[in-house]
């Protein structure tokens, strides 16, 4: 008992040492710009969580983070690494877009979930390409998923380029969505973030209650042991691939239906990659994507009031994001954290 209370103590040190190391390496380079560092820090944080208005604009921002990183998390409890969330966040975003604006008349009870049906449908597809090849032909998923992130970005930006296009508009986008299809918000706060919230709820029953949660993360921690217990590798593949997808899938039909009204492809620039560094922040934990996305979802909402208040250039958060996933993932840390205990290895699977 004493060593799995040092192991989860060890894995939840790691994002904490990583943010506070990310912060201190961004202090020294926002005092290098001739800033204030807790001046800006208190300006990122005050905007933030601060008021009504900076907790609804950070939970809106941190709602498709939530989802793209579950996307990510479910398929690191599989051993798998679904470099695709952001492809499969744009299809989703597309695919909801258009059942947002095609179907006219329908009660929003029936068009919302049919929508975001669509969003999660399109979002597995993308990702079942890859689990296929993984499964069948041994493709590794990241040279795949990266791959069919270019495909899914040329191909959205020409649907909605052309036979999606709005039409009389030089901007690329579709037309608005049906004010039926629009989810609205509850009490002030994007109704999208309580959808985000119950699907990670029920990810973290999943993996903690069923079978299909035991079954992935045993292949997940040894595919050879878990082979030969006769659980089904290929299908364990698959269906991951299919739930990650399909999640991310649901982050890009949110965004699309609570945020932007329509499918505009600069809007989703990069919540899937963002989604990579909250599954690592979070050490693949369900639960965990939660705080980790409202986190990088202040960041990225105060950037611009840090930027004019504070003096201090806007690529600051990126750095800072960037510094995040560096330190969460570096080896150097891992074996800084690590106690050797028989039998217990740190970097031999995911927390819970």
């Amino acid at each position: 008992m004493a060593i799995l209370q040092r192991v989860k103590l060890q894995t939840l040190s790691i994002p904490l040492l990583s943010l506070l190391i990310a912060f201190i390496f961004g202090s020294l380079l926002i005092a290098m710009q001739g800033s204030n560092p807790l001046f800006a820090y208190q300006v990122l944080f005050t905007k933030a969580f601060g008021s009504i208005e900076g907790i609804a604009t950070t939970l809106a921002k941190a709602t498709p983070l939530i989802l793209s990183g579950l996307a990510v998390a479910i398929c690191l409890r599989a051993g798998l690494f679904n470099i695709g969330a952001q492809g499969q966040l744009i299809s989703g975003a597309l695919a909801s877009a258009w059942a947002g604006y095609s179907f006219v008349g329908l009660p929003f009870l029936i068009h919302i979930p049919l929508a975001l049906l669509f969003g999660a449908f399109f979002g597995s597809f993308v990702a079942l390409v890859a689990g296929l090849l993984k499964a069948y032909r041994g493709v590794h998923e990241v040279i795949t998923t990266i791959m069919l992130n270019s495909i899914v970005i040329a191909l959205a930006d020409y649907l909605a380029s052309t036979p999606f296009k709005e039409p009389d508009q030089p901007i690329t986008r579709t037309p608005k969505i049906e004010e039926s299809a629009r989810i609205p918000d509850l009490f002030g706060l994007p109704f999208g973030f309580f959808i985000a919230i119950a699907i990670s709820v029920v990810f973290w029953w999943l993996m903690r209650r069923t079978t299909t949660g035991f079954r992935i993360e045993t292949i997940g921690r040894n595919r050879n042991a878990g082979w030969y217990a006769g659980i089904s590798v290929k299908r364990v593949i698959i269906s991951s691939m299919l739930l990650g997808g399909a999640t991310a899938g649901i982050a890009g039909a949110v965004e699309t239906l609570s945020i932007t009204g329509r499918f505009e492809p600069a809007f989703n620039a990069g919540l899937g990659f963002d989604g990579i560094t909250v599954a690592l922040l979070a050490r693949a934990n369900p639960l965990g994507v939660i705080p980790a996305a409202i986190l990088i979802g202040g960041m990225r909402g105060a950037a611009s009031t840090m930027q004019f208040r504070a003096g201090v250039a806007p690529e600051i958060v990126d750095l800072l994001l960037a510094l995040i996933l560096f330190f969460v993932t570096a080896p150097i840390l891992l074996r800084l954290l690590k106690r050797k205990e028989e039998g217990i290895s740190l970097s031999s699977g995911w927390s819970n």
